[in-house]
């Protein structure tokens, strides 16, 4: 299939002529919109969404692909979706929701038809096929997550490594001089998840940053495998004494990074928890079966959660992520790129603090 890169190619111009040229949001020499047009009719280029783009009629439907892979958090999915929807409809669009295997051979199809005006993509991965295809597509769209490479991208996230950093300084400031990152099953950063990831590696760059050692271990999401991770990292044996097997990385005050948990000088008293929400409650549940109290023996935040953990026993302080916060301006670069030019960018959220008492000074000689 021909893409916009090609006509571009054909027509000897650059692919954002050729993009103003088929929405008409530029004036374009007639010579040039004539080769342009004889590119478009040669290689057979998306006849019926250039033909809509010329004729400056709208469907009023953007196009959503939100996959739905094993390891999913649906009702985080699920948020993500339904905010996307209702912006859109603030908009007076319609959402065309694809998933599964409609991600990329969907967005191809919808593309080249009259179907839709434009593309939102949720669920970013650091290698996102998806993304290189939209920058093929040259049509609007806006991606709610950033890909490794983003350039020629719209792309409008949290900003996952401030919020880490955010946390970081909160349990240190308050006196904390070891710390733990809870994180999601290996296969979540196997697949390049985005958003884990930057989370995770903001996290160590600040603990690097402040002086403190700290120590990151994946959790899976059964029971035993979540009460041996945290015994892993309380205990300073990974896997715990069940013998679960789990991953830690370990970041020294100085910044060098090695396998291993921390030894039991850095046994660490503060904790961040980027998890599921049933991870959260069986770790909250561990740390009551060992006779541990939070803040007074543990310092712990719950990192970026979609869900309200002020009803946790105790509730835990978070650092939120927000669905409406980065589907709307999502929505908006979407639409104002049908109305006019909107350079590519990367629109990162400001991450907030939700104090609901769980983190406080250490004990001395904790």
């Amino acid at each position: 299939m021909a893409n916009i890169h090609d006509v571009a190619r054909v027509a000897g111009v650059s692919i954002s002529t050729v993009s103003y040229a088929l929405s008409g949001k530029r004036p374009i020499g007639e010579k040039t919109r004539l080769r342009i047009d004889e590119a478009v009719r040669e290689l057979d280029y998306m006849p019926n969404a250039a033909g809509r783009m010329l004729g400056g009629t709208r469907t009023r439907i953007f196009a959503l692909t939100a996959p739905l892979r094993n390891d999913t958090y649906a009702p985080a999915h699920m948020a993500f979706v339904l905010a996307v929807v209702t912006a859109a409809r603030a908009h007076d669009y319609d959402v065309l929701l694809l998933t599964e295997d409609e991600a990329t051979g969907g967005l191809r199809r919808v593309s080249s038809s009259r179907l839709v005006d434009g593309i939102i993509v949720l669920d970013v991965s650091v290698n996102d096929e998806r993304a290189d295809l939209v920058r093929s597509l040259g049509v609007p769209a806006a991606l709610i997550g950033v890909p490794g490479n983003a350039e020629g991208l719209v792309c409008v996230d949290l900003d996952f490594e401030a919020a880490a950093a955010l946390a970081v300084d909160r349990l240190v400031d308050a006196g904390h001089t070891s710390l733990a990152l809870l994180g999601h099953p290996r296969a979540v950063y196997e697949r390049g998840s985005n958003f884990p990831m930057r989370f995770r590696d903001g996290f160590l760059a600040r603990a690097a940053e402040r002086g403190v050692p700290a120590v990151f271990t994946m959790v899976e999401k059964d029971s035993p495998q979540i009460r041996a991770a945290l015994g892993g990292v309380l205990d300073g044996a990974p896997g715990g004494a069940e013998g679960a097997a789990t991953d830690s990385v370990h970041r020294g005050a100085t910044g060098g990074v090695h396998n291993g948990a921390p030894g039991s000088a850095h046994a660490p008293t503060g904790i961040v928890v980027h998890a599921e929400e049933g991870v959260h409650k069986v770790i909250l549940e561990e740390i009551a079966h060992r006779g541990l109290s939070i803040p007074a023996d543990l310092s712990v935040i719950a990192g970026v959660p979609t869900f309200d953990t002020s009803s946790f026993t105790p509730a835990l302080d978070s650092i939120p992520l927000i669905p409406v916060d980065s589907c709307v301006r999502a929505v908006e670069l979407a639409v104002q790129q049908l109305d006019g030019t909107v350079e590519p960018r990367v629109e990162l959220v400001a991450p907030k603090y939700r104090d609901h008492g769980s983190v406080a000074a250490p004990r001395p000689g904790s």
